[in-house]
């Protein structure tokens, strides 16, 4: 069966609550689907009123449709001037819409009472709804947290507008003016490949510790390193391995001749054994971690088709560069303090489960290498349209 594609957009208001990490990782860690896109959307009020119109076309007398319908016309669209964030989400995979809408839940006036509400889904958890004492009818607040298509005509309807949509917008929101915008900083978070060999909650519980910082995501994209980005990107690490790590490696390789010779070498030969040995194995930790990125090593001559996934997360706010760091901690999980994103999901100085920006001159080059301002999800949903449509 050919695989088909659906969504789930998180609502403004999840975004803003910082509960988009408690969203990702319920999605990531119950699904048997593939995570292929993911953007930061700023709707304007003509996207939120066609949205609208696509749910009201599906069922006008569904009292979910009609809520649903009724909440993106109010809720979606610009107020105050300012548009509000919005996370889109792209799912692959056999019946990508049952799936999500199992996972996302009911909404809950028409299924399910109050008193019936486990927390096992996403809007059991996130989602509010009052009905209004007086009229059983009425609901008095309604906010669904997630918006997911029940079926797959429905969602290819919405993947359509969502293309339309995107087309020309940047992948980083401006939504928001600052009283003193010289104090505002935009750092860049990676989390890496180890995070996603499997169905599992670290990416959102990762982004989860971030929103501590009460910095605000601004751009959101799922991205594949180029071996050309991974050699770009970790250039400076190539420099610092030979110059920190050929000393020692170097070192020790006498030392270890020495004892299993039982004699003394010289001072020149510790030279060379450094200039060579150990610069050769430095050279291979920065291969690894090129490897370990890109899913390719610099001398691997192969297809890049096995690449592997990360996550980049744009962060904007007040010293926003060393929240993050802070909220990360230091490079080997080993020394990480207890609380932060590598001591909880760090294996080694490698596997160490995401990077951040170490300075702003380090945002703008890292942010250049992996292109933040690009993002293929239009491109995603356009490919699998066409493919969709040539099938018919």
């Amino acid at each position: 069966m050919q695989d088909s594609l659906s969504y789930v957009m998180v609502t403004p208001y999840t975004v803003a609550k910082s509960r988009t990490g408690g969203v990702l990782a319920r999605l990531l860690s119950q699904l048997d689907l593939e995570l292929v896109g993911a953007q930061m959307l700023a709707p304007d009020e003509a996207f939120a009123k066609e949205y609208a119109a696509t749910l009201r076309a599906q069922n006008a007398l569904s009292n979910t449709v009609t809520l649903l319908a009724d909440y993106t016309e109010s809720r979606l669209i610009p107020s105050g001037g300012r548009r509000h964030r919005t996370l889109l989400l792209l799912f692959k995979g056999e019946n990508p819409c049952e799936k999500l809408t199992k996972i996302c839940g009911h909404i809950f006036p028409e299924h399910i009472g109050d008193e019936s509400l486990t927390g096992e889904t996403i809007r059991d958890t996130y989602a509010d709804s009052i009905i209004d004492l007086d009229d059983p009818d009425k609901v008095s607040y309604f906010e669904p947290a997630v918006m997911t298509p029940r079926d797959q005509a429905w969602a290819d309807s919405d993947l359509a507008l969502f293309a339309n949509y995107l087309e020309g917008k940047e992948n980083i929101i401006h939504n928001k003016q600052y009283a003193d915008p010289s104090k505002i900083e935009r750092t860049l978070v990676i989390i890496k490949p180890d995070n996603w060999q499997y169905a599992s909650s670290r990416p959102g519980n990762i982004i989860d510790m971030f929103s501590r910082t009460g910095l605000r995501i601004i751009g959101v994209k799922v991205h594949r390193f180029t071996l050309e980005q991974a050699l770009d990107f970790y250039g400076p690490v190539e420099a610092t391995l030979k110059s920190k790590l050929a000393p020692i490696i170097g070192k020790k390789a006498k030392a270890v001749l020495e004892k299993e010779f039982s004699l003394t070498l010289s001072e020149r030969t510790e030279k060379a054994l450094i200039e060579t040995f150990g610069v050769e194995y430095a050279y291979d930790q920065f291969a690894q971690i090129v490897g370990f990125m890109s899913g390719i090593k610099p001398d691997d001559f192969v297809s890049e088709c096995k690449s592997a996934k990360s996550m980049i997360l744009i962060y904007e706010g007040i010293d926003a560069v060393r929240k993050i760091r802070d909220v990360l901690g230091p490079t080997d999980p080993l020394k990480a303090p207890g609380g932060t994103v590598r001591r909880e999901f760090g294996s080694n100085i490698m596997v160490n489960t995401a990077h951040a920006s170490d300075s702003l001159e380090s945002v703008a080059r890292e942010s250049a290498i992996v292109k933040v301002n690009e993002n293929t999800l239009k491109a995603i949903i356009d490919e699998y349209l066409g493919r969709r449509a040539s099938s018919f």
